[in-house]
């Protein structure tokens, strides 16, 4: 690691940040990240499962006396029952935010109350009311297909926030127990230098360190290398990437290293 980063102060001069090759304010932040990564480090797995249950019981959609969570060398794995499949998807996501956690197994199984279940007809009927009401979806693009509840969309989109917003719009819906989105994204144009314009994105990022993370693509094709610090900057990376035009798919493999620190 760079001395200069390590010992890092407020009034360290233009000289120093500029050797760096960072701000005054993007340095200080950055020695405060490493700060809390190295508690990060040290956190155990009973440490660690302490904090992801804190998560779940401050997430209001979530029941936490429901949900069982067990760690292991960093990796949380989710069990016990929700009453629809959006406190799953919420209770999923609260402990991704969680400092530490590594990769999260999701056992969670839906268990509906008689006030929640419906019909695979009237789900569908619900579903294809939602994406045509959604102003991101142009009309006739996407359709749902119901099964024991189980909902699978397909379609073809121009963008990847449309694919996400088809999702958005049925999985809180009652009676579904999960969704597989099978949309494919084709768009009408198939611009040149996307992973050029990937890169420049998450160069502009407060979020993300650009230099930490690889972009390749084969044809409209993306494939995301490299190391975040935490689910937060992985999904903002993926985000990203869908967000530039052309982009038929994203093969996320960015991996999340708590303990990796700036300028290792």
């Amino acid at each position: 690691m760079n001395p200069l980063l390590t010992s890092w102060s407020p009034q360290i001069g233009e000289v120093e940040g500029k050797a760096l090759g960072l701000n005054q304010r993007t340095a200080a932040n950055r020695l405060q990240n490493i700060s809390i990564m190295r508690s990060n480090e040290n956190k155990t797995d009973p440490q660690l499962k302490t904090d992801v249950l804190a998560e779940l019981n401050y997430e209001p959609s979530v029941k936490v006396t429901d949900i069982g969570v067990t760690v292991k060398d960093g990796t949380v794995t989710l069990n016990g029952y929700v009453t629809s499949y959006g406190e799953k998807w919420d209770a999923v996501r609260a402990a991704r935010r969680v400092a530490g956690v590594n990769a999260i197994a999701d056992d969670i199984q839906v268990k509906q109350p008689d006030s929640l279940r419906r019909t695979d007809g009237d789900i569908a009927t619900a579903a294809a009311h939602q994406i045509n009401w959604c102003t991101s979806i142009p009309s006739g693009t996407a359709g749902a297909t119901v099964r024991e509840g189980w909902v699978t969309l397909d379609g073809e989109l121009e963008w990847g926030y449309q694919k996400t917003a088809a999702e958005s719009a049925v999985q809180y819906l009652a009676g579904v127990k999960g969704v597989t989105n099978m949309i494919t994204i084709k768009p009408r144009l198939a611009p040149a230098q996307i992973e050029s314009a990937i890169q420049g994105a998450f160069e502009r990022s407060a979020l993300l360190d650009a230099n930490k993370i690889k972009v390749e693509t084969s044809g409209n094709k993306v494939t995301l290398r490299g190391k975040v610090q935490n689910y937060t900057e992985r999904d903002e990376a993926e985000r990203i990437a869908w967000a530039a035009p052309g982009v038929y798919s994203v093969d996320n493999q960015l991996k999340v290293a708590w303990s990796w620190v700036f300028g290792e």
